[in-house]
């Protein structure tokens, strides 16, 4: 994960610019670094960061994983 303009943005290939954060692709694990802060911490941005994008990919995952549509 990168912050680009106070959005997480995805980085798998990890060859944006800038400092990046490792976490597990589940909701689960997004969720609790979400609510921790975690990613404020470690991107050491200032302010709150939009995570809309990274949520509503994670939930698309979510249901390719699972079988739903």
């Amino acid at each position: 994960m990168v912050a680009i303009d106070s959005v997480l943005v995805p980085d798998e290939p990890a060859s944006m610019p800038g400092r990046g954060a490792w976490v597990h692709e589940t909701t689960e694990c997004v969720d609790t670094a979400i609510r921790r802060r975690a990613f404020v911490r470690a991107l050491r941005v200032s302010g709150p960061l939009d995570t809309q994008t990274i949520e509503k990919r994670l939930n698309g995952y979510g249901n390719k994983v699972n079988g739903s549509k």
